[in-house]
């Protein structure tokens, strides 16, 4: 029995341990992501979606299907520097859905020097595809 109740604690250890790395992964990716932006890169921020035409993206002029698409619809609503402004993401919650599912709700926040600041919340939907994680669906209204 002593040796189950060890055996079991391990494994949540292990469980904990492998979720906790999985979170990490995924906010190192969306700290890369704020950088590229604040970099003025769209095309560097885009390297944590997934690149498939089945990736969506729910705005607040409803959905927008696939990768090229979602690139297109940045960069014509962020033009230049000014219009992106400098990001800032703030994480509420990270949740595992799984292995290879991870939640992410959080806010964000454009500084802008030559027009009113925005901001908003975020739902993301990631998953674990040939051994990265990526962003599979993006609700950012």
């Amino acid at each position: 029995m002593r040796a189950f109740f060890t055996i079991a604690l391990l494994f949540g250890i292990f469980i904990n341990g492998h979720g906790q790395s999985e979170k990490e992964e995924i906010l190192k990716i969306l700290e890369r992501q704020s950088n590229c932006w604040n970099k003025g890169d769209i095309d560097c921020f885009m390297i944590g979606y997934w690149q498939s035409d089945s990736l969506k993206f729910v705005g607040k002029n409803g959905i927008t299907y696939g990768w090229n698409q979602t690139l297109r619809n940045y960069k014509k609503r962020y033009p230049d520097r000014a219009t992106m402004g400098q990001l800032k993401f703030d994480i509420l919650s990270t949740e595992s859905l799984g292995k290879k599912h991870f939640f992410v709700v959080g806010k964000w926040h454009l500084t802008r020097e030559t027009m009113e600041d925005a901001e908003g919340v975020f739902t993301l939907l990631w998953k674990k595809i040939k051994g990265e994680w990526v962003i599979i669906a993006d609700h950012t209204p």
